[in-house]
């Protein structure tokens, strides 16, 4: 209902202040902004409107360039922000309810939770040959293939096991501390990403998580994921693959404290120290990034979880 008012009065709901839970915009918020609004003429005139999203994905024509009203004021009343105003062969794409939706969400997640990001170089070597070595007996056995991103989950949630105050989540002026470890790995559809959930993942093996993520997987290439499916997270993982860069700071999905994003695994020459001394090794390396909210998370605190998070995961002690 909040959205389809919106819509129709061409409101962006970022601008409206949110009382429900986690800053959520309820109908009565969005009836008092309209009304104070309406009271208010020169607050009124910067408004937003529908403006470009009225167009269909297709080129742009001189008549939708010019009838194309500029977005509203981000901060102060003299300030207007540059509008892009589209030209002939452009194409105007109208965002989905789901890239609005996470629209929204981003922009509230940014504006507020302060973010902060640490960077870990972890050396995975252990990790891939662990994987490599069971990879064959787990497809015959399971069914699908083992690929690394199950490991790095059994990582995180031993982390979270150990520092639970970064399985919480902000309520309020509160913040609560998760009893269970519910894992959001996010997975990138035609649509948008999608963050579903692995619940009770702190009593789940290496396989058990596997099986999970295969599951969810699934339902998301066959367009079956649920509300439910995607409900509860208490932590996120975040794994952009193979073509993933070597690190980038995810925006924490709120109302959660962290998130940790996975670079790409490379191998490169390392110096490492056998019997006392020093040689240089290929090894398979990549950067672990965590984004924490310094509402709730200081630097102690996220560094000391991110270095436990690779030190396991170097580690590679796990049961397959």
């Amino acid at each position: 209902m909040v959205l389809k008012i919106a819509a129709e009065e061409g409101i962006d709901l970022s601008h409206v202040p949110g009382t429900g839970f986690g800053g959520r915009v309820s109908k009565r918020d969005l009836q008092r902004y309209l009304d104070s609004l309406r009271k208010t003429p020169s607050a009124a005139s910067q408004a937003p409107t529908n403006g470009v999203a009225q167009s269909s994905s297709r080129p742009a024509t001189a008549s939708t360039a010019t009838s194309t009203t500029p977005p509203p004021a981000q901060s102060g009343p003299g300030f207007k922000p540059p509008v892009y105003q589209p030209l002939e062969g452009d194409i105007v794409e109208p965002f989905t309810r789901r890239r609005k939706l996470i629209a929204e969400h981003m922009v509230f997640s940014k504006t507020h939770s302060p973010h902060v990001g640490t960077v870990a170089e972890v050396d995975v070597t252990n990790a891939m040959r662990l994987r490599e070595a069971h990879k064959a007996e787990f497809a015959r056995r399971e069914g699908f293939n083992l690929t690394f991103l199950p490991i790095a989950a059994a990582a995180t949630v031993r982390a979270l096991k150990e520092f639970p105050r970064m399985n919480a989540s902000v309520v309020g002026d509160s913040v609560v501390t998760r009893r269970e470890i519910n894992l959001g790995i996010a997975m990138d559809t035609e649509e948008g990403l999608l963050v579903p959930v692995i619940k009770a993942a702190e009593g789940m093996s290496v396989v058990g998580i596997a099986r999970a993520i295969e599951s969810l997987r699934r339902k998301v290439a066959e367009k079956k994921i649920t509300a439910d499916d995607l409900a509860g997270g208490s932590f996120t993982l975040s794994n952009p693959g193979r073509e993933g860069n070597l690190y980038g700071f995810a925006i924490i999905n709120q109302p959660q404290v962290g998130i940790l994003r996975m670079g790409e695994v490379k191998k490169r020459p390392v110096v490492i120290e056998i019997d006392g001394a020093d040689a240089i090794a290929i090894r398979s390396m990549m950067y672990l990034a965590l984004s924490y909210d310094h509402r709730v998370v200081d630097g102690v605190l996220g560094n000391s979880f991110l270095f436990h998070a690779a030190r396991i995961l170097e580690e590679a002690d796990f049961e397959l």
